[in-house]
């Protein structure tokens, strides 16, 4: 069995987001409720940030292969 990085679902990410964001503009949070919810925000952002990079990666990829489109999965350093 070999070891995959699991994938980002980037819409379920984006909308895990928002939702935080909404729940820290309220007001309603106790401040180590907030804190938690910023830090958990922070990680989600940063995955988010990361699954756009690989599909820019991947694009750039295509296109510069000329006329003949053909998909090759980025493999990227891990920094």
């Amino acid at each position: 069995m070999k070891n995959e990085k699991k994938s980002v679902d980037f819409e379920q990410q984006l909308a895990s987001l928002e939702a935080l964001v909404e729940s820290l503009e309220s007001g309603e949070l106790s401040l180590e409720d907030s804190l938690k919810s910023f830090e958990t925000g922070i990680k989600v952002a940063r995955e988010c940030q990361q699954a756009l990079k690989a599909a820019e990666q991947k694009v750039e990829i295509l296109m510069r292969q000329g006329d003949e489109l053909v998909s090759q999965p980025f493999v990227g350093s891990d920094d």
